[in-house]
């Protein structure tokens, strides 16, 4: 096992890593165009809902766009998915600060350096900034896409929780594509 490290460790040490800044950053640019689509649109369809519907509680206020399919309203979430903690868009806001500290500091570890991973994490961070945007200008995260399917209405999201969705999604996906240590020996 410890040659199988050395052979990756010495890979890893043979790839010139950037030295400018400027390189540096151009490194993650699939991260860095994916993380901006993201918030862009997350943040652009919020202020086009916030434009449109007034902001009154749950289904006070709906455009039904495919009928007992699909409507679009204007909700202030203050919690996470399916009202877990409800009420408690600080501590997630500190999450998501830390969410977003964490994928910087292990971003070797998350072989960001690849293009897939940087897709999945550009979307991951892209959401994660809309919905704290959110968090600290309103206190509260703007969801508007409102699913039913029969008599189950799935809650409300945005294109920010789809973005972080994908995203994760997609790493998971990788991660268990990925050879395992196991194999390796």
């Amino acid at each position: 096992m410890t040659e199988v490290v050395r052979t990756r460790a010495s890979v890893e040490s043979s790839v010139e890593l950037p030295t400018s800044k400027m390189q540096r950053t151009l490194a993650y640019r699939w991260l860095w165009a994916c993380a901006l689509l993201a918030f862009g649109l997350d943040q652009g369809s919020k202020l086009w809902i916030a434009a449109r519907f007034p902001l009154r509680g749950f289904h006070l206020h709906e455009v039904t766009v495919v009928p007992g399919f699909f409507y679009l309203v204007h909700v202030g979430n203050t919690g996470a998915a399916w009202s877990m903690f409800n009420g408690q868009s600080t501590l997630l806001a500190v999450v998501a600060i830390g969410t977003l500290a964490a994928i910087f500091f292990w971003r070797r570890q998350l072989s960001l350096r690849q293009a897939y991973t940087q897709v999945c994490f550009g979307l991951l961070c892209g959401g994660t900034l809309g919905n704290l945007a959110d968090r600290l200008r309103h206190n509260y995260v703007t969801d508007f896409l409102d699913f039913h399917f029969g008599d189950y209405i799935f809650p409300t999201f945005n294109i920010a929780d789809s973005a972080i969705f994908l995203g994760v999604a997609g790493y998971l996906i990788w991660s268990l594509r990925q050879p395992s240590a196991e194999s390796d020996k």
